[in-house]
């Protein structure tokens, strides 16, 4: 296989950081079990009720910055591959997260796209700046680029909303060797057709990691099941070790 061609592309979802502790979503004692996506994740819920909203994301935010949070072997393994591959087969590794954590970018991971926004930045709905965000929301706080206040909401992408950086993402799906999914439910769109675009489009291998399979998972060409503190290190150590095959 050509040099040029040994990019690898890792989508990783909710259940990479289960294992760190935090909630999941779509599991059936996830979040969305309990609070309905429409009073807290859409832009219609902001306008209706920002309190409300501010509080639930303060809540996601809260066990990050406990320090209790922390990244598990899975996010150092994919941040070891990543350090490691340029030289191995000249590739370079991109994990496109559905997380809204930190847990790839404390573990070490730096060619990182967070397609549904980040927990830790707000940004300001009267001119677009985003900043970090170490503290609540909703207290009347001022945007440090445009002086406006009570105009911060969280950098998330809610639904009904357009995930980040879909022409990027799909010029790497376009351009990989190798695409991992790793710890994603398969039924949140676009996330859940990268797949479908990486073996169409590009002819990657394409594997899926897993607790168990996904909504998508007779897309992929080999798939893998058990824990992320598992599969993902080990996996990891045979790219290392024999390439992509």
């Amino acid at each position: 296989m050509e040099q040029s061609k040994q990019n690898i592309v890792i989508l990783t979802g909710a259940g990479i950081s289960k294992e760190s502790g935090l909630a999941t979503f779509r599991d059936e004692d996830g979040i969305w079990s309990k609070v309905r996506i429409e009073d807290v994740a859409t832009p219609e819920a902001f306008r209706r009720d920002p309190e409300k909203v501010q509080g639930f994301y303060n809540a996601r935010r809260r066990p990050l910055l406990s320090g209790n949070i922390k990244p598990n072997g899975a996010h150092d393994a994919l941040a070891r591959l990543e350090k490691e591959w340029p030289d191995k087969a000249g590739g370079q590794v991109t994990i496109v997260t559905q997380n809204i954590d930190n847990l790839h970018e404390t573990a070490g991971s730096e060619n990182l796209i967070h397609m549904h926004g980040e927990i830790l930045k707000a940004r300001c709905g009267a001119c677009g700046a985003v900043s970090p965000c170490q503290d609540n929301l909703g207290n009347g706080e001022s945007c440090a680029d445009c002086g406006e206040v009570n105009r911060l909401r969280p950098h998330v992408v809610w639904f009904g909303e357009m995930p980040l950086e879909m022409d990027r993402i799909y010029g790497l799906l376009e351009d990989c060797a190798l695409f991992i999914s790793i710890g994603t439910s398969g039924n949140v769109y676009p996330a859940a057709g990268f797949v479908q675009h990486a073996r169409g489009q590009g002819a990657a291998h394409t594997i899926e990691l897993n607790l168990e399979p996904s909504e998508g998972a007779t897309f992929f060409a080999e798939a893998r099941y058990g824990p992320a503190t598992d599969l993902i290190p080990a996996y990891v150590d045979e790219l290392l070790s024999h390439g992509i095959t």
